[in-house]
């Protein structure tokens, strides 16, 4: 990996922006020196120059709570990272899911998506995805198609919260679905964006 990591215009330290591989959530911002990036490097775990401790930190060292490197980006001016990552708990030290305090994870359907390949790549017994796979394509499209419908019903003639629900049981059986055919929500982003383009 050869990056031209400008280490000079902070002092010799440089902000790490870290972000999780599937969510695209920023879980924490952290700062990193040479040292401290080659030994990310060599490693694939992330490590920040801690400016309290005055000394190399690896996150996670008294947690267990490692960040596990997927792919490292320097920006446009080569003076910042940004370092996605596959976290082993928690990122921040009060236990939260990330150091923002964000009131909910905003890219959840990211992350369900996960959840239910992780079902397709380790079927549980009772899961609602293996039960569902277990009844074939053609169930799990009629269910996209029955949920469509009552998305539309709860919009037209039904309670906000029954919309909401409706909405959700249907993007739920359309993960699954798209699932089912080897693609993801990545295609559909990327062809939603060549359409808007």
């Amino acid at each position: 990996m050869i990056m031209n990591i400008d280490f000079n215009k902070g002092d010799g330290l440089v902000p790490v922006i870290i972000q999780d591989e599937h969510t695209l959530e920023v879980l924490m911002l952290g700062y990193m020196n040479e040292q401290a990036y080659d030994k990310t490097v060599a490693e694939n775990i992330v490590t920040f120059f801690s400016r309290s401790k005055n000394r190399l930190w690896t996150k996670g060292e008294t947690s267990n709570n490692f960040l596990h490197v997927k792919s490292i980006q320097e920006d446009c001016d080569n003076d910042t990272l940004l370092i996605k990552v596959s976290a082993d708990g928690p990122t921040c030290h009060t236990g939260a899911r990330n150091c923002f305090n964000t009131e909910y994870n905003q890219n959840f359907i990211l992350q369900l998506e996960q959840i239910v390949n992780d079902r397709f790549e380790n079927p549980k017994e009772g899961s609602y995805v293996n039960k569902l796979r277990e009844k074939g394509l053609n169930k799990i499209a009629q269910k996209v198609g029955e949920e469509g419908v009552e998305t539309v019903i709860a919009a037209l003639a039904q309670s906000e919260n029954e919309l909401i629900d409706e909405a959700s049981d249907l993007i739920f059986h359309l993960i699954v679905l798209l699932r089912e055919k080897g693609l993801s929500l990545e295609t559909i982003a990327k062809n939603l964006e060549n359409r808007h383009k």
